[in-house]
């Protein structure tokens, strides 16, 4: 028994194993796990731009929208492509109405003389904090010399007249130009300002046009085509109740197992190898910031599921190989007692040919296993293309399922099947 363990842990598979479980654990007490919307609450925004557009314009979208939410102040939030025509915004702790105009507002500026654009907003440098005074907002910032010469030309001995500025074509205020840029001298200061009907609304429109200045105009016209939200509180009971679920999963199946073989020594190792299988998959989705969410627990258990039943076939080659092994040596053993003793040598021939024997039998439960994960992975690519190719809208929204299930028969396949067939080598072939 102690050469066994010994030639257990000193197997390559077995040290493998346990150096990624160390790295799995190390990396989700670093990293930690990146829960979806679904378990942790929050809001999704969904936006659909005006028309299908390149990868390029789309990480322009994205990168502005990304901005827009981190001048508004919104701290845990995620922006990605869904396709190449829809955005999905997914945020913590804020209500989606607060930030529905941020995001789904283009953003074009433009700074006008009488009918003559003195400047964009691409001509601004950078945008100073905004201050409020009653109902009066004021958002001072800086614009590229360029624009400042542009503009002092344009106003240069118009003392009095508006400069017109313009938000998405909307006319958000009109300040007179001062007798000091009037005299056709370049300021690159600027100053945009207006008045609210209360000092909370002056606020909001002041931290509103700051963010829009900052983050400058998304490349193409964009609607918001649906807002949905998950109180933290019910991300709570859908995570508490993924947790609950997984626990009776196990329970049943070691109930199961031991209904089956009758013995813990059979039970332990298979729920074992199961729960190492969920430590590597929670390990690959630290690593890489895979979200969890409930497509994604319900990918986890499919794996683990196929890995129990994977093991299952292991169990029962092995067994149908002793079996008839005993059926052989019992016939063997009538005859044994009209003979002499075997030498030690032809017992040792003998028990070699028996784990030969065993290992024919767990080659035969991997082909069949190896065909089974083929089969399961060749189902769950067309799923997981949709959702990295067109987004999570859809069907795509089951992208989480099918990569899980992916990674959990791939962990499987190559790591946790192989030990546990080397566990019934050293352990039950043996005995």
């Amino acid at each position: 028994m102690k050469e066994a363990i010994k030639e257990f842990f000193k197997d390559y598979r077995i040290i493998l194993l346990i150096i990624l479980l160390i790295g799995s654990v190390a990396s989700i007490s670093v990293f930690g796990i990146q829960q979806g919307l679904d378990l942790k609450g929050g809001s999704q925004i969904q936006i659909h731009l005006e028309k299908p557009v390149d990868t390029n314009t789309m990480s322009t979208v994205t990168g502005v929208l990304d901005k827009r939410l981190n001048a508004f102040g919104v701290k845990d939030v995620q922006v990605r492509p869904s396709g190449n025509q829809d955005v999905i915004i997914e945020i913590a702790g804020v209500k989606p109405e607060d930030v529905a105009n941020i995001v789904g507002t283009p953003g074009k500026f433009e700074a006008k003389i009488g009918n003559q654009t003195v400047f964009v907003g691409s001509d601004i440098v950078t945008v100073k904090p905004y201050s409020v005074e009653g109902t009066t907002w004021h958002v001072p910032f800086t614009v590229t010399t360029d624009a400042a010469n542009r503009f002092a030309q344009a106003a240069n001995g118009k003392a009095g007249t508006p400069v017109d500025f313009y938000l998405d074509d909307k006319l958000v205020s009109s300040p007179l130009i001062d007798a000091g840029l009037a005299n056709g001298v370049a300021s690159t200061d600027v100053e945009v300002s207006g008045t609210a009907e209360t000092a909370a609304k002056a606020q909001e429109q002041a931290k509103n046009i700051q963010t829009i200045l900052q983050s400058g105009a998304l490349p193409v016209k964009v609607t918001i085509t649906s807002v949905s939200s998950v109180s933290a509180e019910l991300g709570s009971q859908f995570r508490d109740g993924a947790l609950i679920a997984g626990f009776l999963a196990l329970v049943v199946i070691s109930i199961i197992i031991f209904i089956r073989y009758r013995t813990p020594k059979l039970v332990i190792p298979i729920i074992f190898t199961s729960v190492a299988e969920l430590v590597l998959i929670l390990g690959v989705a630290s690593v890489i910031h895979w979200n969890i969410d409930l497509a994604a627990i319900a990918g986890i258990l499919a794996a683990i599921g196929t890995g129990v039943d994977d093991q299952i076939i292991i169990t029962d080659e092995v067994l149908k190989g002793k079996r008839e092994l005993k059926t052989s040596s019992s016939k063997k053993s009538k005859n044994a007692k009209k003979t002499k003793k075997a030498k030690s040598g032809n017992k040792k021939v003998k028990v070699s040919k028996r784990i030969t024997g065993f290992r024919v039998r767990i080659k035969s439960a991997f082909f069949i296993i190896y065909a089974s994960a083929a089969t399961l992975i060749a189902a769950m690519l067309p799923i997981a293309y949709i959702g990295f190719s067109r987004g999570t809208t859809g069907i795509g929204v089951l992208i989480g399922f099918a990569f899980t299930t992916i990674i959990g028969v791939l962990i499987g396949i190559l790591i946790t099947r192989p030990v546990y067939a080397k566990f019934m080598e050293l352990f039950i072939s043996k005995n």
